[in-house]
């Protein structure tokens, strides 16, 4: 009979990484073949991995049943696991955030983890809204589930105040765009012309303008690239790729990608394709991978630009970043354009929620105080 295989030990190693001793099964291989930045080592018969904080959580739950053993000073944290598990299950970054953030918050009210604890927390927080009361909710269900592998009965979710959507008139939109310069500008002009969300235009790469069909590919779905921006996009992007090119020359030209992808394509962050079309001024420092990077602009600076145009436009209507999509989706329904073609172009999983845009029965609707035909003062009143 054959000898069961050891535990796996984890251990610092030199360079920031951790080295993995990984007793042989097939099917532990092939676990290890999946995480990003591993590497086999022949001639000294051991893994590698690098040594972020979330390593180590992700180690454990990836090994999830065999026996690990951590050497002193690399148990991970609980925001560790969290943010490990959040990645396992492709969860982005700002939620994973999120999530880490509510359970060490449970954890320093509460002090231990129990239902009758989790639900005095939640009830807790009645004052707030139900989109934050709801977002605490999963994070701890996923708190639970996910990490500490322990059953939780859910309690309900909170109902969500039905809102109108805020729109811009043609015209309005019109000045807010025609009071802002610069990329800010032709960034606005991408939220209404194209129906991006914010973050979706902050981080939109070179490789999602698709030139020929005159097109923006986002998180699967493809929008109409306005006729209107092409030029002002072609321009820009010949100052994006001058700026670019300088930074190569200098060692740098790196921006933030998928682990998986520069686990596989280690150059794929200098590539012109994946170069953020709206570039930060500035370049940072990324440790992990010792390389100075330019991030994309903020989201911040989109916002207050929007926000500061529409004062100089005079525009009484409350507007932001995301009054310019939902503009887009209103103003293609006033069009005629069927709303499941609305809906596919907004992204939006259910058709309720581009349903909000039709303001053709409101617009059209009589007030009773009018009398039946509608018309001048004085019909029931006068």
């Amino acid at each position: 009979m054959g000898t069961l295989p050891g535990p796996i030990q984890v251990l610092s190693g030199g360079d920031d990484r951790l080295v993995v001793r990984l007793p042989y099964t097939p099917e532990r291989i092939e676990k290890m073949r999946t995480l990003p930045g591993r590497r086999w080592h022949a001639l000294e018969r051991y893994w590698s991995v690098p040594r972020t904080p979330e390593m180590p959580a992700a180690l454990l739950k990836l090994f999830a049943g065999d026996e690990v053993e951590l050497e002193e000073g690399l148990a991970p944290s609980l925001e560790c696991r969290i943010l490990a598990a959040a990645r396992t299950r492709g969860l982005s970054p700002r939620t994973a955030s999120a999530y880490a953030a509510w359970a060490l918050r449970f954890r320093a009210q509460a002090g231990e983890f129990s239902e009758s604890k989790t639900a005095l927390f939640l009830d807790g927080l009645s004052g707030h809204s139900a989109s934050t009361r709801n977002q605490a909710l999963h994070a701890l269900v996923f708190l639970y589930e996910e990490v500490l592998h322990q059953p939780l009965a859910r309690p309900a979710r909170s109902k969500m105040p039905v809102r109108l959507p805020g729109v811009l008139s043609r015209e309005e939109s019109g000045l807010l765009l025609g009071s802002m310069a610069g990329a800010t500008r032709l960034m606005a002009m991408l939220l209404y012309g194209s129906g991006l969300r914010l973050r979706e235009c902050c981080q939109l790469r070179v490789k999602d303008i698709d030139w020929r069909e005159n097109r923006i590919l986002v998180h699967g779905r493809a929008t109409p690239l306005p006729a209107s921006a092409e030029s002002s996009l072609r321009r820009h992007l010949e100052g994006v790729k001058r700026t670019h090119l300088e930074d190569l020359a200098q060692g740098c030209g790196g921006v933030a990608v998928p682990e998986e992808l520069a686990a596989d394509y280690p150059d794929a962050s200098r590539q012109w394709g994946f170069q953020w079309v709206f570039p930060a001024p500035g370049r940072y420092y990324h440790a992990p991978s010792r390389q100075w990077r330019r991030h994309h602009i903020h989201e911040t600076v989109l916002q207050k630009a929007v926000r500061e145009a529409r004062l100089r436009a005079g525009i009484l209507t409350p507007a932001s970043c995301r009054t310019l999509r939902q503009s887009f989706a209103a103003h293609l329904l006033d069009a005629g354009y069927d709303i499941r073609t609305v809906q596919e172009l907004m992204g939006h999983r259910c058709v309720e929620s581009t349903m909000a845009y039709d303001r053709k029965a409101a617009r059209e609707a009589r007030s009773p105080a009018d009398g039946e035909g509608g018309g001048g003062e004085g019909k029931l009143y006068g």
